[in-house]
């Protein structure tokens, strides 16, 4: 199955979404210059209707099938980052023991590091133990952005 992939507009920049008809494999700040691509599938117009209800304070959770291959430990990882409450954040120490490794606080790190899902499997929600910004691969003031974005008052309405 080929990889369809879609670019859109943010207040953080431009996203590239990257999937086929059947799930999302990747969401991912980029600074290329826009590229023509052929008429995406219709999940990946769906993910970019999601991200952008989540940018304008219409949506908490995301609904779009996701495949992004990795061991066991990651997967465990990302599942668990999916987890993680909307306008929340936990540490690399809380995310390793979530996944019943407590020592595993570097692995788990390097495994948030890599999600390929930005946004979606909500990577920037974990931060230090000491409640500090550390590492985020669309760089700490999207990171800043984000967890800003989701502790307004914007869902008040909606719980």
């Amino acid at each position: 199955m080929e990889v369809a992939h879609l670019r859109i507009d943010t207040p953080l920049g431009p996203l590239l979404i990257s999937g086929t008809d059947e799930f999302i494999q990747a969401v991912s700040f980029t600074d290329e210059p826009a590229t023509d691509f052929p008429l995406p599938p219709r999940l990946l117009l769906e993910c970019a209707q999601q991200l952008h209800e989540y940018f304008s304070g219409e949506r908490k959770v995301f609904e779009v099938p996701l495949y992004q291959p990795g061991t066991a430990f990651q997967q465990s990882v990302w599942q668990q980052l999916t987890a993680i409450p909307f306008g929340h954040t936990i540490s690399y120490q809380q995310l390793a023991h979530r996944i019943h490794n407590p020592r595993s606080i570097r692995a788990v790190g390097t495994t948030n590091g890599k999600n390929c899902i930005a946004i979606i499997v909500p990577c920037h929600r974990v931060i230090g133990s000491n409640g500090t910004l550390t590492g985020y691969a669309g760089g700490l003031w999207r990171k800043r952005w984000l967890l800003e974005h989701e502790r307004t008052d914007l869902f008040t309405g909606l719980l």
